[in-house]
């Protein structure tokens, strides 16, 4: 197979094998205050909201994982019949393959998605990086592959300067976006990949006309590290201690979080959610949904039935997670009262100086 579906297949048995992940997304940090007379039924709460006028029946996004190589197939038509019975949103990894190779394997690894999940919130996913090399209808394509409800434009330098085939020329990538932004058919969502997104950013890319950011923040499944091993089995020495180096590097997921939000009226939450009560946490601090992805990994793998049970539980959690800070709906949610302490208080304040 060609280098880019290769270097797909090694990720996933990476992830599945080794240990690349990290601590510190900053939830364990906040904590919602108890409401101790909810006055709801707790079955009774509704959990449903909105993604791009799209109902989802619980805020929670399936993220950007994997299709590439033949043997992503199966993870992706699991994850996506899930999505569709749960009525939960999900996005694909990265398109470049599908997009570059003439292989109708790889194509399929794609296209499964919308075949198994005919009403789901599904999106694209391109990278930044190689908007330089497209143009819109590049793009265009890779909405039209997999009939997607929106297109996710990943941001992953850190990843591409520790690959040492990876990317590494960022200029111009601000300006590509906007023009994608403007022009592409449906909403564009620009996401990290472990590493946050600081007010900063997320302002210039608010002026940019992006529709929604996801932070994916520190905390989480570190990419450095995963380009650590596959430079160690291929006797790379330098680019394995700069993956390791980098390991931790970032901002993290509940600053992220919090920094997002205050600029961009459009904000997923991901980068080291691992329950419902994560998911209302991101909420609470100004997030439209909560996205998690190694988490459905091992699931995917087993079949359909146990993403949908992994799904069922963190519904479970965030209800629960609603009912005890007395939040009927997850716009009353959103106004939860909630302390922040610890290395994410000491962050935020030194984020305002």
């Amino acid at each position: 197979m060609p280098e880019t579906s290769n270097r797909k297949d090694d990720h996933i048995r990476i992830i599945e094998t080794e240990d690349v992940e990290t601590t510190g997304a900053g939830f364990a940090d906040i904590e919602l205050v108890h409401e101790a007379l909810p006055e709801s039924h707790r079955d009774e709460i509704e959990t449903t909201t909105t993604l791009f006028g799209h109902e989802l029946a619980a805020p929670i996004v399936i993220e950007s994982m994997t299709g590439g190589h033949p043997n992503t197939t199966k993870l992706n038509r699991a994850l996506a019949a899930a999505a569709q019975r749960t009525n939960v949103a999900m996005g694909v990894g990265s398109q470049r393959a599908g997009l570059e190779l003439d292989d109708g394997d790889v194509l399929e690894s794609y296209t499964v998605v919308r075949d198994a999940a005919p009403d789901a919130f599904l999106y694209g996913n391109v990278g930044a990086a190689q908007l330089l090399e497209y143009d819109v209808d590049d793009v265009e394509t890779a909405v039209e592959m997999i009939d997607a409800d929106a297109m996710a434009i990943h941001l992953n330098f850190l990843q591409e300067a520790v690959q040492p085939e990876g990317d590494i020329d960022a200029r111009g990538c601000l300006a590509a976006i906007e023009r994608v932004a403007d022009e592409l058919s449906v909403p564009v969502i620009v996401k990290e990949t472990g590493n946050g997104i600081s007010r900063e950013t997320a302002t210039r890319l608010a002026d940019a006309g992006v529709d929604a950011v996801d932070v994916a923040g520190q905390g989480g499944t570190t990419w450095s590290g995963i380009e650590a091993h596959r430079a160690a089995a291929v006797d790379a020495d330098r680019q394995e201690r700069l993956g390791h180096l980098f390991r931790d590097w970032g901002i993290p997921t509940a600053v992220s979080t919090l920094e997002a939000a205050a600029v961009h009226d459009c904000v997923i939450a991901s980068g080291g959610v691992r329950s419902g009560l994560d998911i209302a946490t991101a909420i609470a601090l100004g997030a439209r949904a909560g996205g998690l992805a190694k988490p459905f990994l091992a699931p995917a793998g087993q079949g359909t039935d146990a993403v949908v049970e992994l799904i069922e539980t963190l519904v479970l959690e965030l209800r629960t997670a609603m009912f005890v800070t007395g939040s009927a709906s997850i716009s009353e949610l959103r106004g939860a009262e909630y302390a922040v302490l610890g290395r994410t208080k000491e962050y935020l304040e030194q984020r305002q100086h």
